[in-house]
């Protein structure tokens, strides 16, 4: 058992994600906190994926490049890891390896150094190549992310095989059991880990989990105990929920067990103090340990997605229907042949069981993404589908112009189409999102690079009176504060 666990931070990305639905954070709020996180000495941080790169755009409109490029300024010795998931970047569709890899050089130009490598389908080959793009781009690390499923397949034997293969030919330096559903238990833990540990030998093990159904906690304890190395955890109101085990008890259980886990213990509570009050701030919601609930386990929606889904239904007031799509998801799990719930599969089954539940008809609508999976884009479900629900796609007449369309084009091509006298990020940028996004990022300008939850009130009162029409000057006063604000509103 080793003496010594290390911590990967997840706040800024799958804590921002999974309690947030990826929109909770912006640039100035990520920037603030920055120095304090490159104090904590983590053995890395969790900080962004193609997929936060196009929220980053789409509703905040920053640009994600930006904001790489400053928070690596602020975190010089802290590797930034990106996590990316299948030989795609942004869009849905499948891209070239010629793409991929220079979308990797550009993200390492930039400041990432970690690239966690994760493929839905736990295609070996295809991460073995992913691999082999991602080294050629020049990351400094590669970590072959395995992601876990409960079926009748994937037993310890699979994993552990799955791990060996991804391992042997030195194509990854480290290997991470990502557990999106949460649903490890500590059982569960005891008799994996051994067997990951006994198949990648001396490369670090690290374990990923979430909190959704209160098992992340005590999974991560007996992980620490049965090879795992390196845990990856959150910050106070970014974790727990349907995220990570939150940083500070994680590191006083593991103390109390005995190991040694080296962090500068004042800076972890100065990045705790100052997430619970961006969350207050924020109105954004404080993450608890979830109440255990056996539908997981079959439904097995992640932590990421679930934020995600919680939030559409809210946008579009149909919260209370929550508990009729997750059980549609079982069932649209099923007919797709039993897909890890990982990106883009817990998106591609979590879609469709909205769509069906909200239209009151299964199958009535049905995304491109499902249509593409079904005509095996994505690769083979490891069990048969559905045979009436895939003919029915099949049969489409969406079906066959998809199956038409041509693969995704070269980078000349690519750099044809979009103008050659763009930055290489803007580029990529435009090549996989729609236009009007990207110009309203490129209108809108630099992001803030700082943030202060005590400023929002006063700030939102400032930006309320100078909104107005017909106010002159303007005087606020209380004990140690004191604003005037000239021609306040013409």
């Amino acid at each position: 058992m080793t003496k010594t666990i290390t911590l990967m931070d997840t706040t800024v990305r799958d804590g921002n994600q999974s309690n947030w639905g990826a929109t909770g954070l912006d640039t100035g709020m990520m920037l603030q906190i920055a120095p304090t996180m490159e104090r904590v000495g983590y053995e890395s941080i969790d900080f962004i994926s193609s997929t936060h790169m196009a929220v980053a755009v789409r509703f905040k409109q920053e640009d994600p490049w930006e904001r790489i490029r400053l928070f690596k300024e602020r975190t010089p010795t802290t590797p930034l890891s990106f996590l990316t998931t299948g030989m795609r970047f942004i869009s849905w569709e499948i891209a070239s390896e010629e793409f991929m890899e220079f979308c990797f050089r550009t993200l390492v130009s930039n400041g990432m150094e970690r690239f966690a490598i994760m493929d839905p389908m736990i295609d070996v080959d295809a991460m073995v190549r992913m691999a082999q793009v991602t080294r050629k781009a020049g990351a400094n690390q590669v970590v072959a992310a395995l992601p876990f499923t409960l079926s009748p397949a994937h037993d310890d034997a699979f994993f552990a095989d799955a791990a060996k293969q991804l391992t042997e030919g030195g194509h990854y330096d480290k290997l991470y059991l990502k557990d999106p559903g949460g649903l490890v238990t500590a059982e569960r833990a005891k008799t994996l880990m051994p067997a990951l540990k006994a198949a990648i030998g001396d490369l670090p093990l690290e374990f990923h989990s979430h909190c959704t159904i209160g098992l992340g906690p005590f999974s991560y304890l007996e992980a620490a105990q049965h090879g795992a190395t390196c845990l990856h955890t959150a910050s106070s109101s970014a974790a727990n929920g349907t995220s990570q085990p939150a940083q500070a008890p994680v590191i006083a259980n593991l103390r109390d067990l005995g190991f040694t886990v080296d962090v500068d213990d004042e800076a972890v509570a100065e990045m705790d103090a100052y997430f619970t009050a961006l969350a207050a701030t924020e109105g954004l919601q404080h993450g608890a340990p979830g109440e255990f609930d056996r539908a997981y386990f079959r439904h097995q929606m992640p932590g990421g997605m679930m934020g995600t889904l919680k939030r559409q239904l809210a946008e579009t007031k149909r919260a209370h229907l929550l508990p009729q799509v997750l059980e549609e998801v079982e069932h649209v799990r099923a007919d797709l042949g039993y897909p890890i719930m990982v990106t883009p599969f817990s998106q591609v089954v979590g879609t469709q069981a909205l769509l069906n539940v909200v239209s009151g008809e299964r199958y009535k609508t049905i995304p491109d993404e499902v249509t593409r999976y079904v005509l095996g884009r994505f690769g083979k479900p490891w069990l048969p589908m559905n045979g009436e629900v895939e003919d029915r796609v099949r049969s489409s007449k969406r079906a066959k112009e998809l199956e038409a369309e041509p693969h995704m084009a070269s980078l000349d091509e690519l750099r044809t189409k979009h103008g050659k006298g763009l930055s290489d990020e803007e580029f990529i940028l435009r090549a996989v999102m729609p236009a009007d996004q990207v110009d309203a990022m490129v209108a809108h300008g630099p992001a803030r690079q700082g943030y202060d939850p005590k400023s929002k009130p006063v700030m939102d009162l400032m930006r309320e009176i100078t909104s107005r029409r017909g106010l002159g000057d303007v005087k606020l006063e209380k004990p140690g504060f004191k604003l005037e604000l000239k021609g306040a509103a013409r």
